[in-house]
């Protein structure tokens, strides 16, 4: 059967990656235009932008309300520029995961069958993606345009706070920081939701390959040679064991950083949601970028739930295929692939949490709880 191109439904991911300077054609950076166009994307636009809003900080440090307004965004741009490095230092790795161990033979589908069951999680994973882009573009947009919309462009006000070391009320100072903050703001968005989604994409690889090796040990008796397909399926849930740790070692800081941070700006924005004016464009940008963060968190959550949910069927496949027949050799070979597939495969936060549904739940519980905490600290002033 000819092979299945996982690579093929990432091609807009990627695309959007490369767009931003974080997916080279190589396998890694070299000495050339796009690397330059890429350090030069994360100093001045990324980099640059988050500085700006950390030194604002200090000025408004008594100010609880602008305080919260400008930690939330300025977090979001600090995890896109962790995204973006992560992604720079572990580019040859991440090029393997994509490139190379996903081609291999025993992660093919084998049959027209597993083909279609394969492409079904796959369209899934495409309709999720293009979900969350309209999400986190929409964020954008009201982000970029509520000066507008209010009226208060007039003003001279930025889509967010800021310090600079010139007068941005004078023209057109205002105007080139206004653009700066669009182009800035663009590419953390871009970097954000696809760097996820990558993430995402593979732990679907992972449920996948789970799906593929289930039904291979289910159909086991219809092959004329049973020991040798046994083997074929121990091989393949071996590589799915690697495979699911080298994944684990590529983005476990990005997640372990994206749930903090997911935690501080749901407890943030809930709280600007409670002081902003109802029904603005400001408040609506908050419900907006709210509701994205919720995804974002949810999807790494439910996909991680889903490996591990998927994998907890290994050794049921295993026993149901018509053990009874084969020979005492073949029996021992099944007990040790039982009891090596006991253990789920969990994807993990530096060992400290891994990704599932009930992790979510204590995401959104701790997140109310900052909410609650700085809405007394503002009612007691």
């Amino acid at each position: 059967m000819e092979d299945f191109d996982f690579l093929s439904s990432l091609q807009t991911n990627l695309f959007c990656l490369r767009c931003v300077g974080t997916w080279p054609l190589l396998n890694t950076y070299k000495l050339d235009f796009y690397t330059l166009y890429a350090v030069t994307s994360i100093t001045v636009c990324m980099f640059g932008h988050n500085f700006f809003q950390t030194v604002n900080i200090f000025f408004i440090f008594n100010d609880l309300n602008t305080l919260t307004a400008v930690i939330f965004v300025a977090l979001t741009c600090l995890v896109a520029i962790l995204k973006s490095l992560l992604f720079i230092f572990n580019m040859r790795k991440l090029k393997k995961l994509l490139l190379v161990d996903i081609r291999q033979n025993l992660f093919q589908p084998r049959n027209r069958q597993q083909a279609v069951m394969v492409e079904n999680r796959v369209n899934f994973w495409k309709k999720v993606y293009y979900i969350f882009s309209g999400m986190g573009i929409a964020t954008m947009f009201f982000w970029t345009i509520f000066p507008i919309v209010d009226g208060t462009v007039q003003q001279h006000r930025l889509p967010f706070l800021a310090w600079y070391p010139f007068n941005v009320n004078a023209s057109p100072f205002y105007e080139i920081t206004y653009i700066y903050q669009i182009i800035s703001v663009f590419f953390i968005v871009i970097v954000n939701m696809n760097s996820d989604m990558l993430l995402v994409a593979l732990m679907n690889i992972l449920g996948v390959q789970c799906d593929l090796l289930c039904d291979n040990l289910k159909n086991i008796h219809f092959s004329e040679d049973i020991n040798e397909e046994f083997l074929r399926c121990i091989n393949h849930h071996t590589q799915i064991l690697s495979y699911a740790n080298d994944c684990n070692k590529f983005f476990n800081i990005i997640v372990l950083a994206q749930f903090f941070t997911t935690v501080a700006s749901l407890g943030l924005t809930m709280y600007q949601l409670t002081i902003v004016t109802p029904f603005t464009s400001e408040f609506y940008s908050f419900i907006v970028y709210g509701s994205a963060v919720l995804m974002e968190i949810f999807l790494y959550c439910w996909f991680g739930n889903e490996v591990e949910f998927k994998s907890f069927n290994i050794p049921f496949a295993a026993f149901e295929f018509d053990w009874t027949i084969s020979s005492i050799g073949l029996q021992k070979k099944i007990i040790f692939l039982i009891a090596k597939s006991q253990r789920p495969i969990r994807m993990t936060a530096l060992s400290l949490f891994h990704l599932s549904l009930e992790t979510f739940v204590k995401i959104l519980r701790t997140a109310y709880s900052y909410f609650a905490l700085l809405n007394n600290v503002n009612s007691l002033n």
